[in-house]
C-alpha cells in the first residue's frame, strides 16, 4: 500500500487475564477512510485507542508514518492524531471556547476568524461560535467536536462510533462532514462502526474484527456484494456470532 500513514503490526493486548486483541494487523493509507467493523466486544475500540495511546500498545506494534507511537511524546502524538468519541463531551462555556481548547493548552490564542473557518469546515456556521455548548443538539455537538479536533491540525482522525447516539439526519450530516474533510484536507480516517450500511457509505476499505482478531478485509463493494460468502457479509446479515461462528440463513 502506498503512502501508509497508520500501520498496526501483529498487535496483541490483554486486560488482566482476558485477551482483548490477538495478532491484529491493519494498514491505512493517506486520505483513506478505513472502517473497523464487528460485534460488540470484538476489539475495535481497543485497537483504535492504541493508535493514539489512550491504551498503551506493546512496542513495535503501532506506527504512524513508520514511527513507533511508543516512545513518542503523547501530547504531540494526540495533536497529530485527533479523536472523536460516541458523545461529544463538550466543556462548559461557548462553542468557541471548545474549538479553541487544544491551542489554548499550548498557550496559543485561536483567532475568531480561524474559529469561524473551523466551524464552517465542520458543517456549522460562524454564528455558532457564541452559542453555549450545553444548548446544542447531539449532532451539533459532534460537529463542534470535529471542529475542536481540527484546531490542532491533525493528519489522522480516529472515530469511535461518533454517530451511534444520533438520529438519521444528524448521522448523515456527520458522515458528509467527514467525507468532505477527507477530500479537502487529505485526512486519514480510522472509523469504528457497528453499522454495515454506514461502512458502505463512507469506507474505502473495511476490516472485520471478531474476538480480538482481524478475520476479514476488503472493499465494501467486494465484501457485501450479492452472493458474498465473506464473514463481513454474514455479519451484515446478522448471522455472525461474537465468537465468529456463522449461523445458517
Amino acid at each position: 500500500m502506498e503512502s501508509k500513514v497508520i500501520e498496526v503490526r501483529n498487535l496483541s493486548l490483554r486486560r488482566g487475564q482476558q485477551s482483548v486483541l490477538c495478532d491484529a494487523s491493519i494498514e491505512v493509507a493517506k486520505a483513506e477512510i478505513v472502517c473497523l467493523l464487528g460485534p460488540s466486544g470484538g476489539g475495535k475500540s481497543s485497537l483504535l485507542r492504541c493508535v493514539n495511546r489512550l491504551l498503551e500498545p506493546p512496542p513495535g506494534t503501532v506506527f504512524i508514518h513508520r514511527q513507533d507511537v511508543v516512545g513518542q511524546d503523547v501530547i504531540a502524538l494526540r495533536r497529530r492524531v485527533g479523536m472523536l468519541l460516541q458523545t461529544a463531551h463538550l466543556f462548559p462555556g461557548t462553542v468557541a471556547d471548545n474549538v479553541a481548547y487544544g491551542p489554548r493548552l499550548r498557550n496559543e490564542t485561536l483567532p475568531e476568524t480561524r474559529v469561524a473557518e473551523l466551524l464552517t469546515m465542520a458543517g456549522l456556521g460562524p454564528s455558532f461560535a457564541a452559542h453555549p455548548a450545553d444548548q446544542l443538539s447531539g449532532g451539533e455537538g459532534q460537529r463542534v467536536a470535529i471542529a475542536r479536533a481540527l484546531a490542532t491540525e491533525p493528519e489522522v482522525l480516529l472515530l469511535d462510533e461518533p454517530t451511534s447516539a444520533l438520529d438519521p439526519a444528524a448521522t448523515h450530516h456527520v458522515e458528509e462532514t467527514i467525507l468532505s474533510l477527507r477530500e479537502r484536507l487529505a485526512l486519514t480516517v480510522l472509523w469504528v462502526s457497528h453499522d454495515t450500511a454506514q461502512t458502505r457509505r463512507v469506507a474505502d476499505r473495511v476490516y472485520l474484527l471478531v474476538d480480538g482478531a482481524v478475520v476479514d478485509e476488503g472493499t465494501p463493494a467486494h465484501l457485501f456484494r450479492d452472493g458474498s460468502r465473506h464473514l463481513s457479509a454474514a455479519f451484515a446479515e446478522g448471522r455472525l456470532s461474537n465468537d465468529g461462528k456463522v449461523r445458517d440463513a
